[in-house]
């Protein structure tokens, strides 16, 4: 009798064991499913059409659509993909061989309410010479979250601006990429390679 009571009670217990650990399943801190518990990955933000981008550009920089198009569907064609978010904004600039640019403007995102304001400021060097007061409407790539926006941009250039002309250049940082198209009255003619940053507040030094 002794023997069969003590294998009566381990099965009881085992049971028990196993209620409890089904139980366990369905509260919180235990996932009910391999990797229930791991962080969630980021999520893509919504991406802007070519439409949308032209759309947009067209509107804020006082072109024909068909003016911008042709940049905005170079872009896109180089890019491989859409723009997470863009930037309409102002910049006066100017150069002799050593050149410094200042900007404000607003970034925008699709899941985003309001547009977030942003600073930029920038010195380059090179073959370049005058001075331009612009219009830009710069497509953003890989940018998740508007905060993503604020560090220092390497970036080459090789544009020529006339009065009424659009120019294009590219800057890129840690997989995010800048596509700024500038439209604006002046001249200002070369090649330079400098930095761009972008801030929370307007910056004096342009470094």
């Amino acid at each position: 009798m002794d023997r069969r009571s003590l294998l009566l009670s381990g099965l009881a217990l085992t049971a028990g064991g196993c209620a409890t650990s089904a139980s366990q399943q369905g509260t919180p801190g235990y996932p009910t499913q391999p990797g229930a518990g791991s962080p969630p990955a980021t999520a893509q933000p919504p991406a802007y059409t070519q439409e949308e981008i032209v759309a947009a550009g067209s509107s804020f920089l006082g072109v024909a659509a068909q003016a911008i198009g042709g940049a905005v569907e170079r872009i896109f064609m180089e890019q491989g993909d859409a723009p997470t978010a863009y930037i309409a904004g102002e910049e006066g600039s100017g150069a002799f061989a050593v050149g410094a640019r200042y900007g404000q403007g607003l970034l925008y995102m699709k899941d985003r309410p309001e547009p977030q304001e942003v600073f930029w400021q920038g010195a380059s060097i090179g073959w370049d010479f005058g001075g331009n007061v612009a219009r830009v409407f710069t497509l953003v790539y890989n940018l998740y979250h508007p905060d993503m926006i604020y560090r220092r941009y390497p970036g080459v250039e090789g544009s020529a601006y006339l009065i009424g002309g659009l120019g294009v250049n590219y800057q890129q940082a840690d997989g995010i990429i800048l596509a700024p198209i500038r439209a604006g009255v002046g001249l200002r003619l070369g090649a330079n390679v400098g930095t761009m940053s972008y801030s929370r507040q307007r910056n004096i030094l342009p470094f």
